[in-house]
């Protein structure tokens, strides 16, 4: 893995498992969703260690430093060694997603006690009997 000197952006973005396929990963490139030292580029740019790359998912942002490169998808694991997040970044995103936590939470309909299949013959029978 260490020893690739370069590799397209599109491919370490999805070998860092930040995007689940290529092809999603070169459309946000695309897209311009994610920069490389602050410039928008094409998802064919060749990446080199210590470059520095901002990431917008969806309302999360990430700035990252690219540590490893890496042509390879690899486990969640060690996909984590390929870059390291500022520690801005990082207060930012644990910030919003608690935030976006919440909200959800809060939206989620509440639903009482469901009656069980146990439960449910027994609401039918009663219904049955009383008509």
């Amino acid at each position: 893995m260490t020893d690739v000197k370069q590799v397209r952006l599109d491919k370490w973005l999805w070998a860092a498992r930040f995007y689940k396929t290529r092809a999603l990963a070169a459309n946000a490139v695309t897209n311009g969703r994610v920069k490389v030292n602050g410039a928008k580029t094409k998802p064919s740019k060749k990446l080199s260690v210590e470059d520095q790359i901002n990431i917008q998912l969806s309302s999360i942002s990430w700035d990252i430093q690219v540590k490893e490169l890496s042509c390879q998808r690899v486990s969640a694991d060690l996909a984590k060694h390929f870059y390291e997040e500022s520690a801005e970044s990082k207060s930012q995103r644990n910030t919003i997603t608690e935030a976006l936590n919440a909200e959800k939470k809060l939206q989620t309909p509440k639903y009482g006690n469901r009656p069980t299949k146990r439960g449910r013959q027994q609401i039918i029978r009663f219904k049955q009997n009383d008509g």
